[in-house]
Parts: C-alpha cells; structure tokens; sequence
C-alpha cells in the first residue's frame, strides 16, 4: 500500500533589508517633503493682484505659466517653473521607490530579519498593489508638473486624479499592512483615511465648496505625509541592519 505523496512545503522568504537597492528606495520616497518647501518658496513669490491663500487658492495656480484669467481664478505664479519641477522630482521619488523597494520588504515593514509567511497571500498581494498604486500616483504627479493648468490639455486634469485616488488608496492599504508591524503604521493608516474622505467629499461637491484649497490640501498632503511616513521607517529599519552587519563584520576582523 503507497503513502500518499507529501507535499513540500513553501520555503521562508526573508527579505534582504540591508540592500543597497532598498536604501535607495527609502530615501527616494523620502525626498517627496521637498514638496513643502517648494511650495512655500513658490507661495512667496506669487504675483497676483492678491496674496495667494491656502484655503481658496488651487495648488495648481502655482505651477500656471501664464499671468491672467484662469476658470475664473486671477494666477500669476512667476516661480511656476519651481512649482513644476517639484511636482516631477516629487513623481520621480514615488516611482523610484515603487520600483526599488520589493514586495517582500513592504510585507515586513523593513524588519531586518522578519519572515515572509508562505502561504499568506493578502499580505504579498497587497504589498503589490501598494507599488503600482505608489507607482500611479508618482506617474500622476509627473504629469501635473510636465503640463501645467493653463496649457489647455486634459493630461492635467488626468495626472491631478491619479495621484489623488492611487495615492490615497496606496498610503491606506499600506497603512492596514503595517499595523501591527511599526507604530507609525497608525499615523500612515490615518493619513489614507483623511486623504481618502476628502477625495469623496471633493468628488461629491465637485470642489463646490467655500474653502477648495483646503479641501484639495486635504486630499494631496496626507498622501505626501503618508508616504514619506514610510520612507522613514523603512530607512531607519535599512540603515540600522546595515550598521549592525558593518559592526559584526568589524567585531570578526
């Protein structure tokens, strides 16, 4: 009588949290708070016949070309060209930390050492999806500050929404992931949250509200937050296995 055959089982992935690759990665996510000094400095240059105001004015009068008439909105924003260049380094960390930090390493939260479960499906799924949304929402951005509000393209408009709705989805999965793996997983998952219910209350009042600007930051800033949040822990995480592996290395010299 034959045994019936056993089935192997899944080896353990343990992703590699000291690689140069996802040290790359971290700090590229992290370079996206640029855009809150670049926006500040491009505030303080606006033009118009009045000072620019957070609450009512649209991020992107900032990066318009032209001085004049816009949708009813009077723009003049001389350091459009600084506004429009943040937006495409701030696209380009997203993409680049889309692509350098792995599925595996997103899984553990950069914990040097922390195993991959075989047979955890939801984990590494959601993993995936947390760089293709990262990666959408880093292309969206891109597109904003290549073809700025007043060149007349619907591209605009396009790259506004992907970045708001893959990057509030992403910041919100990502932030369920890690709950129970770092303490910022909560700020991270309260950042998709906030950024998320104003995309639904932007999409619902059609931005018909008395304060657009706020409601627009609300849906953007958190998701640059959130991000960046977890370009944090994971270049902590990274650069403190690497000093461990560097001083074990000296300790056996």
């Amino acid at each position: 009588m034959s045994s019936a055959p056993t089935s192997t089982p899944a080896a353990v992935f343990i992703p590699d949290t000291a690689s140069t690759r996802h040290y790359i990665g971290a700090w590229s996510v992290l370079s996206v708070l640029q855009y809150f000094v670049a926006e500040a400095a491009v505030i303080g240059g606006w033009a118009g016949p009045r000072p620019y105001d957070r609450r009512t004015g649209y991020i992107s009068d900032l990066g318009a070309i032209h001085c004049g008439i816009y949708d009813g909105r009077d723009v003049c924003s001389p350091l459009h060209w600084l506004m429009n260049a943040s937006f495409v380094v701030q696209g380009l960390g997203m993409l680049l930390g889309a692509l350098l930090l792995t599925s595996g390493l997103l899984c553990v939260a950069a914990r040097p050492g922390a195993r991959v479960q075989p047979g955890r499906r939801k984990p590494w799924l959601a993993a995936i999806w947390v760089r293709i949304l990262v990666g959408t929402a880093g292309a969206g951005t891109m597109i904003v500050g290549l073809v700025p509000e007043d060149l007349g393209s619907g591209w605009h408009y396009t790259g506004a929404l992907m970045y708001f709705i893959a990057g509030a989805l992403a910041v919100l999965v990502l932030g369920v992931l890690w709950l129970r793996q770092t303490p910022l997983g909560w700020f991270v998952l309260v950042c998709g949250l906030a950024s998320f219910a104003a995309l639904v209350t932007g999409g619902l009042t059609r931005m018909h509200v008395p304060e657009p600007g706020t409601l627009e930051r609300l849906m953007g800033y958190p998701v640059t937050v959130g991000v960046a949040a977890a370009g944090l822990v994971i270049a902590q995480r990274v650069q403190q296995h690497r000093r461990a592996i560097r001083a074990a290395a000296a300790a056996r010299a």
